[in-house]
């Protein structure tokens, strides 16, 4: 297959400077990135997931040329992110998390044709371009709607307009559907699928563990500055299959409900999270034994004086997947 981004042995070193009334006194390296390698196919959705620190967002800026690599190589489409950062821009369109990157006292359609015109495009190319996007997108009857008029999803479709404007082969989305209503989370994931189908390639990041088990063709997880995992959805929910998991869902937890349960032979983990519908708390436990193990559970939560609400063995997910391998929650 033919590779359009190739990240080899990147790593990112930062020098953390304190001071002292305004003079440097002590300097440390902080290594962000250690050492990341991948490759994505060209064509296909390629998700980029890691929790909170990981190192993730900065990969993402050594992909983009925002970011000078300490060492180590990203080619786009070929070309060297840092030796022809420029060139390197052209070959990807991105919407990044919490950047307004249009503006929102223009119209759509204004917003479209300017960002056309700074990528190079004629005015004539520019309106063209524009009128096709517009369309794809489905919003070309809101086209003349200043943009602080549209509702979070509508604004999403612009930014994402203005990352399909260069027609560049890669487009980075970073978060897509971040704080959207669930109708246009879905919408907005049919169009990501349709841009795949047109030939473009994607590189997602995401906090939704089932839009990247929906969307990607393969993942890579990222953690403390290294990728600790790389292939598609159902072969790295494979390798967990060992491991099961209980939910319990109860009224309460108490200081030591989380670290009795840990305390069970071969419990891997145990994640609680409070549940604002009901009320209640969702225990989640990972483990590699279910014969003795769920006497064992109850007995805590009798003791512990907690009601059990709902108890349920469900299947290894690509959630689980990340707990097992990180010990913790993406959204941490």
């Amino acid at each position: 297959m033919e590779k359009i981004v190739e990240v080899k042995d990147v790593k990112k070193t930062f020098i953390i400077k304190k001071k002292k009334f305004f003079r440097v006194v002590e300097k440390t390296d902080f290594k962000a990135v250690k050492g990341v390698s991948f490759e994505i196919n060209k064509g296909e959705i390629f998700g980029l997931l890691g929790p909170n620190g990981a190192g993730k967002t900065t990969v993402i800026k050594m992909i983009m040329g925002l970011l000078k690599p300490t060492s180590g190589t990203v080619l786009v489409n070929g070309v060297d992110t840092d030796k022809k950062q420029i060139k390197a821009l052209a070959q990807i369109g991105s919407v990044l998390a919490g950047d307004r990157s249009v503006y929102w006292k223009l119209t759509a359609r204004e917003n479209l044709e300017y960002f056309g015109n700074l990528y190079g495009l004629s005015t004539k190319e520019a309106k063209i371009r524009t009128e096709e996007i517009l369309t794809k997108l489905g919003i070309i009857d809101k086209a003349d709607v200043t943009v602080e008029k549209f509702s979070t999803g509508m604004k999403q479709k612009v930014a994402l307009g203005k990352a399909l404007i260069p027609n560049a082969p890669v487009v980075l989305l970073d978060e897509p559907t971040l704080g959207l209503d669930p109708q246009s989370a879905l919408n907005l994931r049919e169009i990501i699928m349709k841009l795949k189908e047109e030939g473009k390639t994607i590189l997602l990041t995401t906090h939704y563990m089932e839009e990247a088990d929906y969307l990607c063709d393969r993942i890579a997880i990222i953690d403390n500055g290294k990728v600790i995992a790389l292939d598609t959805s159902e072969k790295l929910k494979e390798e967990v299959s060992k491991v099961k998991i209980i939910k319990l869902e109860v009224d309460k937890i108490n200081t030591n409900t989380v670290e009795n349960l840990k305390k069970i032979a071969y419990v891997e983990n145990v994640l609680e999270n409070y549940l604002e519908d009901t009320g209640n708390y969702e225990i989640l436990i990972h483990h590699t034994d279910g014969n003795e193990i769920v006497q064992e559970i109850i007995n805590i939560v009798t003791k512990e004086n907690l009601s059990i609400k709902n108890m349920n063995v469900l299947k290894p997910s690509l959630e689980d997947v990340f707990i097992k391998l990180t010990g913790k929650a993406l959204r941490e």
